[in-house]
């Protein structure tokens, strides 16, 4: 009699998903400077934002705060680096739908995309329980 294949372990999927996540922040930080002119600002001239300051300051923030967000998650990551970057995809959700609703429209989905993001934070945030990893 021949034993069942044993299921392979979460781990590998796991820390897969969360390269994906690494992935998806240090781009968008790369594409939010290399569009610092071009279509980061375009989106927030069309949301009402037409200081160039205050572009600058959100731009660049956002940029920052992406690029944190993707090496906390490639160097340390754990429950704090996965409840910080839902916290902030959801505060940069809920912005870009105050500023641009019709984003949620878009044929190539923006704003949709963030829903299997958070999903996919949420399911690291808690299998990092599991593991004891807090940091």
């Amino acid at each position: 009699m021949t034993t069942p294949p044993r299921a392979q372990p979460m781990q590998q999927p796991l820390q897969l998903l969360r390269l994906s996540l690494v992935a998806v922040w240090l781009w968008t930080a790369a594409a939010s400077w290399l569009q610092w002119q071009g279509d980061s600002t375009a989106l927030l001239v069309a949301g009402g934002i037409a200081d160039p300051r205050l572009q600058a300051w959100l731009i660049g923030g956002g940029a920052a705060l992406d690029l944190l967000l993707g090496l906390w998650l490639l160097c340390r990551p754990g429950r704090r680096a996965y409840a910080a970057s839902l916290a902030a995809m959801l505060a940069m959700t809920l912005a870009a739908t105050t500023l641009l609703p019709s984003l949620w429209l878009h044929p190539l989905g923006p704003l949709s995309k963030n829903l299997p993001i958070a999903a996919a934070l949420w399911l690291l945030w808690q299998s990092s329980a599991r593991d004891g990893r807090s940091r």
